[in-house]
């Protein structure tokens, strides 16, 4: 069996602290105890990402998808679970019991992060040549030109004009806000890439476009990438595998064509028959 680039195991995000009736199985209102209110955000979640492919993760809004990519970029803390990384000590490391240091060693060099507000992921008063050098020189870079080339070479592959690597992305549209944004998650060829909702809030030429970039970027750097989106449309475009993501749990998953052809869960049948 092919190794995973990332693998998470019983993954849990909890929100309060608990009582005897949740922790041993009580039943849920949606994703909140109903006798101690403590929200399970994420619930015992298992995930594997391969080399080079693009899993989807759709849900509704507050199903627990943009805590699990935080999660993934330690934005958030864990309450349980474990992930390991196939690039991180071996792939025996669990990346959620690291030290601060070691957290964003795996931030800085082996993954990248694209949120769905670029206000997250930028600095909005550097330059864009700058929010890409930010993430290089955490990294360890101290070589101007090599910053520069490898700056330049960002700014080709996301289509944004060279005279306007000195202008800061409070001047960009929001298309360009989020081509800056994945510039910047690309610096150091990272082996995953992490999109949330990055096409959510844009006109759909302009949509259409990050789309584009997104499957050429895999294609042309061979990069994993876990895409969050509640779009069903973009997961068909893009996605090999797709998870269904419910009250915290994922309630469904497999290749995409199978779970938007032919869903088995009741949830994800009225999802896809919304898209009809």
């Amino acid at each position: 069996m092919e190794t995973p680039v990332l693998r998470i195991d019983h993954l849990t995000v909890r929100y309060g602290k608990t009582c005897d009736y949740c922790r041993n199985g009580g039943e849920l209102h949606k994703n909140t105890c109903p006798r101690c209110k403590t929200v399970w955000a994420c619930n015992d979640m298992n995930v594997k990402l391969y080399e080079g492919e693009i899993l989807g993760i759709v849900g509704e809004s507050g199903s627990g998808k943009s805590t699990l990519m935080k999660s993934l970029f330690f934005d958030f803390d864990v309450t349980e679970g474990s992930g390991f990384l196939r690039d991180f000590g071996g792939g025996e490391a669990d990346i959620f019991a690291q030290s601060l240091q070691q957290k964003k060693y795996i931030k800085n060099h082996l993954m990248g992060m694209v949120y769905q507000n670029p206000m997250l992921g930028l600095r909005m008063d550097y330059s864009s040549a700058g929010n890409i050098a930010e993430k290089l020189i955490a990294a360890g870079q101290r070589s101007f030109s090599g910053m520069n080339e490898r700056v330049e070479e960002l700014l080709d592959a996301v289509e944004i004009l060279q005279s306007r690597k000195k202008e800061p992305p409070k001047n960009f549209s929001g298309g360009m806000q989020q081509r800056v944004q994945i510039s910047k998650a690309l610096a150091n060829n990272p082996a995953i890439l992490l999109l949330d909702e990055v096409t959510t809030g844009l006109d759909l030429s302009v949509q259409a476009k990050v789309l584009e970039l997104i499957r050429e970027i895999r294609q042309r750097f061979h990069i994993s990438i876990m895409l969050v989106s509640h779009d069903l449309a973009v997961i068909r475009m893009l996605a090999d595998r797709t998870i269904v993501m419910l009250d915290g749990k994922i309630i469904e998953q497999g290749l995409t064509d199978q779970i938007l052809d032919d869903p088995q869960q009741p949830y994800t049948q009225q999802l896809v028959h919304s898209l009809l």
